[in-house]
């Protein structure tokens, strides 16, 4: 648990590295897919010619996240058990029910009716991205309950930028709607939202890092 602790930003910025080049990595050897209009689990459908690495790699991805939980845990531990709780959560959530979830339950686009395991894969995925989406919040109110202005302002900011792109990303997968220009791209919709989902993990990360928090 020591060493978790030591390394654990670590491996969350390994986490948001690893997951975020999944798609671009893994989308040189499937040259049918189309990243403007395709979303990124189907790397990991039954016909795809990179499934098996996707899979191994979502759940790598997911093991860093989870790796970092105890850091983040013990870093804010002292201002908020409560918020130190939940930002914990939100990564356990993206790391086990995006990531590892993924990798462990995929799906098949092809396929009529959901099976159990593409009831999991998107039950797991709607959580991890809801862990996403809430990170940036409970960071916002850590640091507000300590004094820390500047941080607080950026994650406010941030939470805001990723609430709007999602809004956008949401309507892209609204049948009708996803007509119109730009939304019609959910590939594109889809991983500008998870860039801006990314990107406060991604600074979190690195300023623990910095600061050489856990050693």
């Amino acid at each position: 648990m020591n060493v978790l602790k030591k390394y654990g930003f670590y491996f969350l910025f390994l986490g948001v590295i690893s997951d975020f080049l999944t798609p671009y990595v893994l989308g040189l050897f499937y040259p049918k897919v189309n990243q403007m209009t395709m979303v990124i689990s189907v790397f990991g459908d039954m016909d795809s010619p990179v499934r098996k690495a996707f899979l191994i790699w979502s759940v790598l991805s997911g093991l860093f996240f989870v790796l970092a939980m105890p850091a983040v845990y013990k870093l804010f531990k002292d201002t908020s058990k409560t918020l130190a709780g939940l930002l914990t959560l939100t990564i356990g959530l993206y790391g086990v029910g995006d990531c590892i979830f993924t990798g462990l339950f995929s799906i098949d686009t092809e396929q009529a009716n959901w099976n159990v395991s593409t009831w999991i894969h998107n039950i797991g995925s709607g959580l991890g991205y809801a862990g996403f989406l809430l990170f940036p919040l409970f960071l916002y109110l850590i640091y507000e309950k300590q004094k820390e202005e500047t941080y607080s302002r950026l994650y406010l900011i941030l939470l805001f930028i990723s609430f709007i792109i999602a809004g956008v990303y949401g309507l892209a997968r609204i049948p009708g709607i996803n007509q119109l220009p730009v939304l019609s791209q959910i590939g594109l919709c889809q991983r500008v939202s998870f860039v801006f989902n990314y990107l406060p993990i991604m600074i979190f990360a690195l300023n623990q890092i910095k600061n050489g928090e856990g050693k």
